[in-house]
Formats: C-alpha cells, structure tokens, sequence
C-alpha cells in the first residue's frame, strides 16, 4: 500500500498543474495602440453677430444711464479696434469670429473680446550655443519677423502664442546648425557661413511648417549671430588662416607655373636662346624663385670664368 501524499507534495503537484495549465495556454502579446496626436484647427471666421455704430450706441446709452444701469450694459458693448489689430469675439464660451475692420463699434454686450494685434513682429533669438554637423561648438542666433494670419488659431490652438513662437524659433535654429557644418569640407557642401541664403531659406521652411496651426505666418528670417564657441574660437581662426595661406600659396604656385611655361615656350617659339635640359631646368627654377618669393628677388649678374 503506497504511503499517503505530503502536504508539501501536493502543493507542489498543485502549483506545477496549475503551472502547466498556465505555460499550456496561448498567451498573445499585447499590442498597444499608437494614439497619433491630431489638433482640430479652430479657423478664422467673420464675426457672426450683430454690428452697430459705436457712436449711435454712445449716443443711444448716455440717455439710459440712470434707467436701472440699461446704459452701462450698452456700453459694454463698445468695441475699438485700430488698423491692423482685431477684436476675437466670444459668447459664453463660444467663439463668434473675430473683428478686423478698423472703426468704433457695437456688439453685443454680454460677449468677451481678446485683442490679437495684426501687425508685424521681430523676434531676435538669444545667442545659442550647439553644436554643427562636425560636433564643433558654436554660437547662433536669428532675427524673425512674424505676424499673426488666423486670430483663432493663435488664441485658441495654442497657450501663450508669443511664447510659442519663441520657443518654436530656437528649436528650429538648433536643428539647422546641426545639419551643417560651419564650414564647408568641399564644393557642394552647404554651410553655415558660406551659404547663408541656403541656411535662411532651410529656417523659413521648418518655422512655417512649426507654426501653421498656431496661426502664424513667417515673412522674414535670417541669421544674425555666427562664431565659434569661446572655447575654440582661437583654435578654429588659426586654421582658418592656415587654410587661406595654402589657398593663397596653391595659386600662386599655379599663376608662376603657368608664366614660366609661357616663357620658355615664347623663347623657344621666337628662337631668342638655344637652351639644353639642364639650361631650361635652371631657367624654370628661377623664374619660380622669383614669382613665388614672399621678399623682392635680388639678382646676381654672372661675369663668367
């Protein structure tokens, strides 16, 4: 007769059934849904409500003054708006449209209005510093001028539109110096300093496509700050005019080359001189002495032996 189960064994045999029972089970991976955030763009619409004469309505509400306060609550209703600035109308919560022609105006008196100004802006970025496309450090800034497009896409798509566009501004300006080089390696290269056309028109493109749903439009952007960091600005000048000197030398070295074959070439041509090899080997090898030298040539007159 086989001897009675432990307690312990057959919570062992319990948790491995169960264990096996769970391991024997299809298990499928979770798959989360990737939510793509979208913004419903809220547009610029006319102001859909009554418009009346601001003057009239003074006139209307001077007289009512005392009639249980009727005419302060006309009154409220009084709108000015001035050349390019304009009025965003909204009734309990809800936008109305938005007022752009200027004058004095009535509407009605239980609205809210929020004044977005129309005219053009500059927003002169501070000094960044990032880094280029080589890693070196350097310091960037921009100057951008914007105005505002849609009122209702600048109040109600984004918080604090100004501080949008800011921040927009220097986020754009750091990825584009990190796109390219201070200076180029190569023809063909873009970079910060030589090609700064290229540069502004990349900048105008990623704030246009950055701010269009907060309502805004670019109109001009270009650079305004460009240098290397502090750290290596002294480092960075020397090879700068390290590479200016070899630049200079290689077309010096090219122009002295070019006249010296134009010499020996005229004076074989002309029959001035019989020179061998070794004759126009020396002849060349003075004529570049002379053309290239930093320091006046001084010449010696050989009397012969």
């Amino acid at each position: 007769m086989p001897p009675p189960a432990s307690p312990l064994s057959a919570c062992g045999r319990g948790r491995s059934t169960v264990d096996m029972a769970y391991r024997s089970d299809d298990v499928q991976d979770l798959e989360l849904a990737a939510t793509k955030w979208e913004l419903v763009p809220t547009h610029e619409q006319p102001y859909q409500g009554v418009v009346l004469p601001g003057v009239l309505m003074l006139l209307v509400s001077l007289p009512l003054l005392f009639l249980f306060g009727l005419g302060i609550i006309l009154m409220r209703g009084l709108v000015l708006v001035e050349p390019n600035e304009s009025k965003a109308v909204l009734l309990f919560g809800r936008y109305r449209g938005t007022i752009r022609t200027p004058g004095f105006h009535w509407v009605n008196p239980f609205t809210g209005r929020r004044h977005v100004s129309l005219r053009a802006r500059n927003f002169d970025s501070t000094k960044l510093k990032v880094n280029d496309q080589r890693g070196n450090p350097i310091e960037i800034g921009a100057v951008v001028v914007w105005r505002v497009k849609d009122t209702a896409q600048a109040l109600f798509d984004v918080d604090h539109y100004e501080s949008y566009v800011a921040v927009q501004t220097e986020s754009a300006i750091r990825t584009t110096a990190a796109k390219h080089p201070y200076d180029a390696a190569g023809e063909g290269e873009v970079s910060l300093r030589g090609d700064s056309a290229e540069v502004n028109a990349e900048l105008m493109a990623q704030l246009t496509a950055r701010l269009s749903h907060a309502g805004v439009e670019i109109l001009e952007v270009r650079l305004s700050h460009l240098a290397y960091a502090p750290e290596i600005a002294g480092v960075m000048l020397r090879r700068q005019q390290a590479e200016a000197i070899i630049d200079a030398r290689q077309r010096i070295v090219e122009g002295a080359v070019s006249m010296v074959k134009m010499a020996l070439e005229d004076l074989r041509d002309k029959q001035v001189v019989a020179l061998d090899d070794a004759q126009t080997a020396a002849l060349a090898s003075n004529l570049l002495v002379v053309l290239c030298s930093e320091s006046d040539a001084q010449p010696v007159v050989s009397t012969g032996a």
